[in-house]
């Protein structure tokens, strides 16, 4: 009774609140970080493929900081948020203004430790509060997170519009984040069910894995416009810096739209149909991005993909919590994250490969072929939720 009555009164918004504002700075940071790639590209003097390379150091340092996530989520109790999402916004100060391929490579592996663990442990505070609550919160969370990257994606752009340099924008993203982390804090903000369990109890299964590989793709998707479309724009089509940051702007905005209207349609459309439909809508808009002849078609590509691939991640990673059992759910949450994140991460310096041997086209035209593999998904993890 009394969480009916708390959740009459705050609403989702108020329920979520400190996983929404860790959202929000994780979209601050990565959303500024890909409206100001051109100009990181054009200081450190590296062609796509060595940028990409060079964003494959934040994957590596994700992959392990997520594994030890769980471990420290345990050890920091309810301050596992604030203060993982104070460290990402510190890491995020130093890309722009490293001196050298060196020291960029090393703000790269900073950048991706802590996004790492607070997506994990994000991730599995909203599961935890969903179960507490019996709201859906995972679509809320993920628009925000689209959002603040919007917003944070054109307020880049503007800057560099204005003639700010990189150091000085991802400072100020920075910042912002790092105010933002103030929010996080809650009373009773501990992260149940992170911890192993004896040997042989609360078996994941194969839903984690199912749900981590669709989240794969749907991030790689994501992150082909978030990285690569700044440069596809002004590069392939000869946009201007304020067109190319507006790439990146408009995949965001439509996302968050798109996830807030998505966690209505949850109470209306089969999960599955919801996932399948949003897989071929967003290889769709892949495609015209790929085709585009102009800046304003490449957009329209964006905006089109945005739509589909909105729904993917948030909707996988509510099934994965609905397959698994209470007092499995935050590291099945956990396990499907850390899947979702290859493609979050190896998704740019992938694409950034396939880029410098057959051009931005050919990436984002891999892109709408690797969402295809949703529809096979999809009905797999059907039966498992």
């Amino acid at each position: 009774m009394q969480t009916l009555r708390s959740t009459r009164v705050g609403g989702p918004f108020r329920v979520a609140r400190p996983a929404l504002a860790a959202f929000a700075g994780m979209g601050i940071c990565w959303g500024t970080f890909a409206a100001v790639v051109p100009d990181v590209k054009a200081m450190l003097r590296v062609d796509e493929a060595g940028l990409g390379l060079l964003m494959l150091f934040a994957p590596v340092a994700a992959i392990v900081a997520m594994l030890a996530a769980a471990r420290m989520g345990s050890a920091l109790g309810r301050y596992a948020l604030p203060l993982m999402t104070l460290a990402m916004g510190l890491a995020f100060a130093l890309p722009g203004h490293a001196p050298a391929v060196w020291a960029f490579a090393a703000a790269m592996l900073l950048c991706g430790a802590t996004t790492g663990a607070l997506d994990v442990l994000m991730n599995a505070r909203v599961t935890a509060l969903e179960s507490e609550r019996g709201l859906n919160l995972m679509n809320l969370c993920h628009a925000v997170y689209s959002l603040a990257f919007a917003a944070a994606a054109i307020g880049t752009g503007l800057a560099r519009g204005a003639g700010q340099g990189p150091g000085a924008i991802l400072t100020a993203a920075a910042l912002a984040t790092l105010l933002v982390a103030f929010a996080t804090l809650e009373r009773d903000g501990t992260i149940q069910g992170l911890s192993r369990p004896p040997r042989g109890h609360a078996a994941l299964g194969a839903a984690p894995l199912i749900g981590g590989a669709m989240v794969m793709i749907a991030f790689l998707s994501e992150n082909a416009a978030e990285s690569w479309s700044a440069l596809h724009v002004e590069r392939t089509l000869g946009g201007s810096a304020t067109e190319g940051s507006l790439g990146p702007a408009l995949l965001a905005i439509t996302m968050g739209v798109a996830r807030l209207a998505g966690q209505g349609l949850l109470a209306r459309v089969a999960p599955a149909t919801l996932l399948s439909g949003g897989a071929l809508v967003a290889g769709l808009g892949a495609l015209v991005a790929a085709l585009a002849a102009s800046p304003a078609q490449a957009h329209a590509g964006f905006i089109i993909m945005g739509i589909g691939a909105s729904v993917i991640a948030p909707t996988a990673f509510s099934m994965v919590g609905r397959a698994a059992r209470p007092e499995a759910r935050a590291r099945a949450v956990a396990r499907a994250t850390i899947l979702g994140y290859f493609g979050y991460f190896f998704g740019p310096p992938t694409l950034g490969l396939l880029a410098a041997a057959f051009g931005l086209r050919a990436a984002f035209a891999f892109t709408a072929v690797a969402l295809l593999s949703v529809l096979v998904l999809a009905p797999l993890m059907s039966r498992r939720s």
